[in-house]
């Protein structure tokens, strides 16, 4: 969302990456079954 107020080249690029980083993790977490049930237990408890 930052990038969206600085504008800048660089902020745009930090943000996809952000972006693709959080892509490939859920993907991780969706293939193998043990992270994912995990991550869910600690979002039940937040």
């Amino acid at each position: 969302m930052l990038s969206l107020v600085l504008g800048s080249p660089r902020a745009i690029a930090v943000n996809i990456e952000i972006m693709r980083t959080f892509v490939r993790v859920r993907v991780l977490v969706a293939t193998h079954g043990e992270p994912a049930k995990r991550l869910a237990e600690l979002e039940e408890k937040t």
